[in-house]
């Protein structure tokens, strides 16, 4: 099993930048796919960035393009979401995710979770 925490949230101001993380263990980080997803109060869980195994290839939403990274460094089993020009509706908890072989956009497809972190934007 892959277990996942993440880290980095807290109360930023729009415009503002924050980096979070998640820390992986269990099983050799470098044979997973990860993603980033979040779910805004009162609203489904979405899809926000993904990496391949070899980070040679990366996706993200479109609400995001141009502002957040994602990369990972397999030597420390961790993956980053760099969050830039942040945005009020930015505002939710950030959840990353892990799954085998190819990345994917639908959480449905990610078999292991991280507990959250929450990141608010105020403007």
């Amino acid at each position: 099993q892959v277990q996942l925490v993440e880290s980095g949230g807290r109360l930023v101001q729009a415009g503002g930048s924050l980096r979070l993380s998640c820390a992986a263990s269990g099983r050799t980080f470098s044979s997973n796919a990860m993603g980033w997803f979040r779910q805004a109060p009162g609203k489904e869980r979405e899809f926000v960035a993904a990496i391949s195994r070899s980070a040679g290839s990366t996706y993200y939403t479109d609400s995001v393009k141009g502002r957040f990274t994602i990369s990972r460094d397999n030597a420390k089993s961790t993956v980053y979401l760099q969050m830039n020009s942040l945005k009020p509706e930015d505002t939710a908890v950030y959840y990353c995710a892990a799954k085998s072989w190819a990345p994917s956009t639908r959480e449905n497809e990610y078999a292991y979770w991280g507990q959250g972190t929450q990141v608010t934007v105020s403007s």
